[in-house]
């Protein structure tokens, strides 16, 4: 993504992890590494999204430059952000994944 201002040009990206195929009960973990701002920046938040086949957008929950931590109600029993200041890093973890939770899975800037 390019962000285009009076001052020139900024570059973020994103980079997650590889596909992962789980059984039922499994834990997922899911990174994402950040370049282009720091995870500690007041002014982002880095989000996780899932879509699965064939339905809409879902929001799982996000991580602040604050440190604080915000879930979509459904899931916030299951799934986890955190952060790694050292290694430019969010990772989404979920507990006891199930068919249903069958997605591809995004994470995103999101202005805070």
């Amino acid at each position: 993504m390019a962000i285009f201002s009076p001052s020139g040009v900024y570059c973020v990206e994103l980079t997650q992890t590889d596909s992962v195929v789980l059984s039922p009960g499994q834990v997922l973990t899911l990174s994402c590494k950040l370049s282009g701002y720091s995870v500690s920046d007041s002014s982002y938040c880095t989000d996780f999204i899932r879509q699965p086949a064939g339905k809409a957008l879902e929001w799982v929950g996000e991580i602040c430059g604050d440190g604080n931590t915000y879930y979509s109600d459904k899931l916030k029993s299951r799934f986890q952000v955190t952060r790694d200041s050292s290694s430019s890093t969010v990772t989404l973890q979920g507990q006891n994944m199930q068919t249903e939770d069958t997605s591809v899975y995004y994470c995103a800037r999101d202005s805070q």
